[in-house]
């Protein structure tokens, strides 16, 4: 535990919990076994290796980390680890083995899922769902209410490993099917639809529905929704 480190009331901690800096944690909030939180950045660790810091470990890394800021009501399962500078809102739910990177700011009322990394200077809307093994890079903006599916990659260099990294953008209420990949320096508009497996090389006009490699518009979103109440309705197995 931080020297520094605030907890509110009715917040469990559960075993080898590690929590550094300046930490605030609000109440009713639920740490599971094995997260940390607070961990330093690249450019601190290797201070350490280069000034050959003596002591212990834990110690070092809480006197230099800058802390993480944590609303009320989140849940943080096994195994997730946050980096400092990070700003978590209320009533966030993490799954287990979640890797949060420095500077990433999440709105309150987020899911996202096991095994999902958000790489660092990510901004993520209220009421998002981001589900499990979704890569995002640094520069990547995402809107509230956006649902995305498992194992979409966001990548932010169109030319790598090159010395320019840029941002993407998702607006409000875009729907991210499994499996695509989203390239760099696009928009994609209000409540978008992207479908599973794409891959998406150009911005995508809002209300619009993008399919295949590359993501063509195939209807619009007044259109998705129709057939998405006619599924709704639709009880046959298989699905016709």
């Amino acid at each position: 535990m931080g020297r520094n480190t605030f907890i509110g009331n009715r917040t469990i901690l559960g075993n080898n919990v590690k929590i550094y800096g300046s930490t605030h944690i609000g109440s009713n909030g639920f740490i599971d076994n094995n997260v940390i939180i607070g961990y330093i950045t690249q450019d601190k660790l290797f201070k350490i290796i280069r000034n050959n810091y003596t002591g212990l470990l834990d110690e070092i890394i809480d006197t230099m980390s800058n802390g993480v800021s944590i609303g009320n009501n989140v849940i943080i399962r096994s195994g997730t680890t946050i980096y400092e500078d990070t700003s978590i809102e209320d009533d966030v739910i993490f799954g287990h083995n979640v890797l949060i990177r420095e500077k990433t700011i999440i709105r309150s009322k987020c899911k996202i899922g096991t095994g999902t990394v958000i790489d660092g200077d990510v901004i993520v809307g209220t009421n998002t769902i981001i589900q499990s093994h979704v890569y995002i890079p640094p520069k990547v903006r995402i809107g509230s209410n956006v649902f995305i599916a498992p194992r979409v990659v966001f990548t932010n260099d169109r030319y790598p490993s090159s010395r320019r990294i840029i941002e993407t953008v998702v607006e409000d209420g875009v729907v991210i099917g499994a499996n695509t990949v989203v390239t760099p320096g696009i928009v994609i508009g209000r409540e978008a639809v992207i479908a599973a497996g794409s891959v998406v090389t150009k911005s995508v006009e809002p209300y619009t529905v993008v399919a295949g490699i590359p993501a063509k518009p195939i209807m619009s979103r007044d259109e998705y929704e129709e057939k998405k109440k006619k599924y709704e309705l639709n009880n046959a197995f298989p699905y016709r």
